[in-house]
């Protein structure tokens, strides 16, 4: 199964770059097998989910994802950007 961004490492962290025309389907419920730290490049209103929380828009503070939590992105305007630090 294709995944849905494209992916580039840079130094100690990896660029992801989502698409305003991916589906909405394609962004699911899914669990990584590492801690994370994830940061927007730009303003979006992308929003996060963790799994038993609410969403929350991207803001501009560095947002960690505990291994194995499941968790989402939900669908905004425009092409997402994200900066990812795995640990």
């Amino acid at each position: 199964m294709a995944k849905p961004y494209r992916e580039t490492q840079v130094e100690d962290f990896v660029v992801r770059e989502f698409l305003e025309e991916t589906s909405s389907f394609e962004f699911v419920w899914h669990r990584d097998k590492e801690d994370r730290y994830i940061l927007p490049t730009h303003i979006t209103d992308w929003q996060f989910q963790l799994d038993n929380d609410v969403p929350r828009i991207l803001g501009k503070d560095k947002l960690f994802i505990p291994k194995e939590t499941y968790h989402r992105l939900i669908k905004g305007t425009g092409d997402l950007t994200l900066k990812i630090w795995k640990l």
